[in-house]
């Protein structure tokens, strides 16, 4: 059984081709009893039709053979692709030399030699058929291996494709958040980032070559915090948008352009040779802006305050530069805004005493160096007294008194004014609650002024409450202050907190009055109890017909409207004379006294329950 499975195992293919008959039977006995399949044909050509018609595994091939040697069969096979991994194996009689190598010579694989053993041809053919097996398991791996690469090969392009598509993106993502990190968002013109590079180049350019010179300008647009109050901020980013391309369009071909931020824009102009140059460019720019924006169907108009800076090697650092031309910028503002100013070194000095007086005024509040001051208010019909003015003092620890009219600017852009406009609050309150209680019989008022700043808070009413409250005065004994501008911050909000204050029974003046808007329409919609006249006209009412015929005015207004008239700053017996013929109500002024500390303020109760006015 064992002998049976082996022969019927097939070993291999093998076509014999020899003219022998007998050779051909012999070789095909012993090769199938070996497990062989064989198949013979006796002529070269017959052996390549057998061939061409089912390939074997192997051919053993005779050389001496009719019309075609072996020695050409095997050249034919070699020649062709699809035959030439066939193994030949040349099996012949001759036995020099110069046949074995022929043999080999035309692609033969091995050479046995007749009379052949028979262990021999079949240890070569086993040879020659497992080489051709590893030779066809090489051919399948490497095809495999190719196939391998090559899929392999594709997915690697798929990948790099992918990446190099993921590069372009993150390239592209990069490109606009660089964009993004140097341009402003709304008005897409490069940023105060982008700005502050290109003016670290132009430093660095002038600081090498001291005879160039570059321009700065920085420009804030006046108003635009009425236009976003009033209009909403969807109006106000459009008209910044139509700002932006206005100055674009007016500075052609300046390149060096740039928003710093909420309504400023800045200008870089290079190569400057005076400053001529730059001015010439700031009234460019405020012609452009003089010129109505359409905006919906609201005309808007807008102007600039501009400050400019002539630059040369002298500066360090770009961020000094900066720094000046907004200095500059917001001295244009204090001239009356709309226009420009050129910076000066006594711009830098007066910012830099400001600054000192900031953080003096910062001490100053934790410190307590303030005092109050109270200015009697005088009955100008029978010169009884009425009340008194409050008004701060502050004596710096080191510089003596310093004036009002330089720390109450400061304190108000600083927002300062709300800690010591509540402190001066109380203080005036408590004041005149001692004075209630040591005069009994007199009925005095307090006035008190609010800023700007006092009056927007939110929570203005609660304190004021508070302080009432605590202290024990009626609100009837106050009167409140205000300038013209703190009213017409928002009309519909100054109604609702000036109502409020009527119905405590707080009592309302307006100061300054005619230095402001001075707006007959808000006096008949406010419940304000006097007009306070401001001193300027009433210094010059004795030398100037005009003033005169103001202070007039005024007063007839007030009357005209259920108000009081005040006059303030009267220091000579000629003006208290005039208002008195005019019906001026009250005054105060240094004809009266002047600002008096509270022990002198309460003589002043004492000795004057009525004023004896001498000469009058």
């Amino acid at each position: 059984m064992m002998r049976k499975a082996i022969i019927s195992q097939n070993k291999g293919n093998i076509l014999i081709v020899d003219d022998v008959a007998a050779n051909l039977r012999l070789l095909a006995e012993l090769l199938t009893k070996h497990g062989y399949k064989t198949r013979g044909v006796t002529s070269g050509q017959a052996a390549l039709k057998a061939i061409q018609a089912q390939p074997p595994d192997l051919v053993l091939l005779d050389i001496n053979m009719p019309h075609m040697s072996g020695y050409e069969v095997c050249q034919v096979l070699k020649s062709n692709p699809e035959t030439s991994p066939i193994a030949v194996i040349f099996i012949s009689a001759l036995d020099e030399v110069v046949d074995k190598v022929k043999a080999f010579d035309v692609g033969g694989s091995d050479y046995i030699t007749k009379p052949f053993e028979v262990g021999e041809i079949l240890v070569r053919i086993d040879n020659q058929l497992g080489l051709q097996r590893a030779k066809a398991e090489i051919r399948q791996l490497n095809a495999q291996l190719e196939a391998r690469v090559r899929d392999r090969t594709a997915q690697l392009e798929a990948t790099n494709q992918k990446l190099q598509q993921e590069i372009s993106e993150r390239q592209k993502a990069q490109d606009r958040l660089t964009h993004l990190a140097f341009h402003c968002v709304l008005t897409g013109l490069p940023n105060r980032a982008w700005f502050m590079q290109h003016l670290e180049n132009a430093l660095q350019t002038v600081q090498k070559n001291p005879q160039l010179r570059f321009a700065v300008l920085f420009l804030d647009c006046d108003r635009f915090k009425i236009v976003n109050d009033s209009l909403g901020h969807l109006v106000g980013d459009r008209l910044l948008v139509d700002v932006a391309q206005r100055l674009k369009y007016s500075l052609h071909p300046v390149e060096t352009f740039a928003r710093l931020g909420g309504d400023e824009f800045i200008v870089l102009l290079e190569d400057v040779d005076t400053i001529q140059q730059a001015i010439q460019a700031a009234e460019t720019i405020q012609n452009a802006l003089s010129k109505p924006f359409q905006i919906n169907d609201q005309e808007i108009y807008l102007n600039a305050s501009i400050g400019i800076v002539l630059a040369s090697n002298k500066y360090q650092k770009p961020e000094h530069i900066l720094r000046d031309v907004d200095t500059a910028m917001y001295r244009a503002k204090e001239l009356g805004k709309g226009c420009y100013q050129v910076f000066d070194s006594n711009m830098h000095h007066k910012a830099m005493a400001r600054l000192q007086l900031e953080s003096d005024l910062r001490r100053a509040i934790s410190s307590q160096e303030f005092y109050v001051c109270y200015q009697p208010i005088v009955n100008l019909n029978n010169y009884d007294l009425f009340g008194f003015e409050t008004l701060v003092r502050w004596q710096h620890s080191q510089k003596g008194t310093i004036s009002p009219s330089q720390f109450i600017p400061v304190a108000e852009d600083t927002g300062l004014i709300l800690p010591i406009g509540l402190w001066v609050l109380r203080e005036a309150c408590q004041q005149l609650k001692n004075w209630q209680q040591q005069f009994s019989t007199a009925n005095l008022c307090i006035s008190v002024n609010l800023s700007v700043k006092q009056f927007s808070q939110v929570d203005l009413l609660e304190r004021i409450d508070q302080i009432l409250h605590s202290i024990g005065l009626h609100g009837s004994s106050l009167k409140l202050e205000i300038t013209e501008s703190a009213l017409m911050e928002n009309l519909t909000t100054v109604q609702q907190i000036l109502t409020q204050f009527k119905e405590r029974q707080i009592l309302l003046g307006i100061d300054d009055f005619g230095t402001g808007y001075s707006s007959l329409s808000y006096l008949n919609r406010f419940p304000v109890d006097t007009l306070k006249i401001d001193r300027s006209f009433v210094s010059q009412m004795c030398q100037s017909q005009e003033n005169l015929e103001i202070v007039q005015a005024i007063i007839a207004l007030a009357h005209s409207l259920g108000m009081v008239a005040v006059a303030e700053g009267i220091e000579t017996p000629e003006q208290l004379q005039q208002l008195q013929a005019l019906g001026c109500d009250f005054g105060q002024g240094y004809y009266f006294a002047k600002p008096l500390l509270p022990e002198k303020a309460t003589q002043f109760i004492i000795n004057n329950v009525q004023l004896t006015i001498n000469n009058v």
